[in-house]
């Protein structure tokens, strides 16, 4: 399903050189076949059929076997030296990996116990560290580490605003600067996720495991979901906040919010994201109102899975459907729930089949009016006469 990205950073496990015999007897294998190959292409370029006898040797002739002689040891120890500076350089490169990953180790260790500190003004220092160790990791495996990391941070147990103790201000204080190092946490990937695959920096392409995260608040917008996955199952999206995906794209990755919880007044706002490619999943979700929100979206190529229960309003008005699958097969729609008011269909698939409830508003034409191609309306919802 996701495409293939170019890697931009060599990973290596460690060095594997064959031993310099085999290695100087394949060279000099392949230097004199690619000799005898371009000498009978020659040949029979020139048109030559025999070699004229020589009964005697002349100077000249002598001395032309002499420089060709020392030409061909010239040639094999210009050949030796090549492979012993190919692998000098080999083991060179190795060590230097070696070194940048002990490094990388070292200040990982130090960013890692920043995060478990009292004060939140180290940990917010922590969190940019591993920011920046990501960003100067060797290889990718590393950098996906840190990564890994941070969004643990975000999982680790937290009360929300909506949980603390009424009238203690100690205890605000306490959340206030917490909430402020979750933040800048979801900042700086969203950040990073903004910048463009080829950027050196970019972390397109790598896994976020945000299971069980309470979201008390946060932005991706504009971020490229351009491949890898992204897992928000049972992740809780506070009253007090939400997460915002506005004008974000998905283009390549597996975005899954099955058995997440949607809390009224805790929205996830798609407003004028891209979805082109992928899959983002919310089948078995149960949306109170204002949970979801996909105004002026455009569907022109993922698959969508919206078979959950709409218990308030979820608004689609003014989404583009262009191309890909939305898919609300076995969906259930309370009354006014859902809105498609200015939505348009150009393409593409929007499956209702089984889907259960009031029909979504906005969604059959007028009477007299055809339905959409690519839409797909559960039996019960067929237009009179059609």
């Amino acid at each position: 399903m996701s495409p293939r990205l170019p890697r931009r950073q060599a990973e290596r496990r460690g060095l594997r050189l064959w031993p310099v015999g085999i290695v100087l007897v394949l060279a000099f294998t392949i230097a004199v076949l690619v000799a005898a190959a371009v000498f009978y292409t020659g040949w029979d370029l020139l048109g030559a059929r025999e070699l004229k006898p020589e009964r005697r040797i002349d100077s000249k002739t002598l001395f032309d076997l002499v420089k060709l002689a020392f030409g061909v040891v010239a040639g094999a120890g210009a050949l030796v030296a090549l492979v012993v500076a190919y692998r000098r350089q080999r083991v060179d490169e190795d060590g230097a990996l070696r070194d940048a990953t002990r490094l990388h180790t070292e200040r990982f260790t130090t960013a890692v116990s920043q995060l478990g500190d009292e004060s939140a003004a180290v940990r917010l220092g922590g969190v940019h560290a591993l920011a920046g160790l990501a960003d100067d990791a060797p290889t990718r495996a590393l950098r996906q580490t840190c990564i890994d990391v941070v969004c643990a941070y975000l999982r680790l147990p937290y009360i929300a605003e909506a949980d603390l103790p009424a009238d203690d201000a100690e205890a605000r204080h306490t959340y206030l600067a917490l909430l402020e190092v979750r933040h800048t946490a979801i900042r700086l990937i969203r950040n990073h996720l903004r910048l463009p695959l080829e950027h050196h920096h970019s972390w397109q392409g790598h896994d976020f495991d945000f299971t069980g995260v309470m979201f008390d608040g946060g932005d991706f917008s504009e971020a490229v979901f351009s491949s890898g996955v992204v897992d928000f199952r049972g992740a809780t999206f506070s009253p007090s906040g939400g997460l915002n995906f506005s004008r974000a794209v998905f283009s390549g990755s597996l975005v899954d919010f099955r058995g997440a919880t949607f809390s009224p007044g805790g929205q996830v706002n798609f407003s004028q994201a891209v979805f082109s490619g992928g899959m983002v999943d919310f089948i078995g979700n149960i949306f109170p109102d204002d949970a979801l929100f996909f105004g002026s979206a455009t569907f022109s190529g993922s698959t969508v899975n919206l078979g959950a229960t709409f218990d308030g309003r979820v608004l689609f008005g003014g989404a583009t459907f262009s191309g890909g699958t939305v898919d609300f097969t076995g969906a259930t729609f309370s009354s006014d729930s859902v809105n498609f008011h200015y939505a348009v269909f150009s393409g593409g698939t929007v499956e209702f089949q089984e889907a259960r409830g009031a029909v979504p508003l906005g969604l059959i034409p007028a009477a007299g009016s055809p339905l959409p191609d690519g839409v797909n309306l559960a039996t019960a919802w067929q237009p009179t006469g059609s």
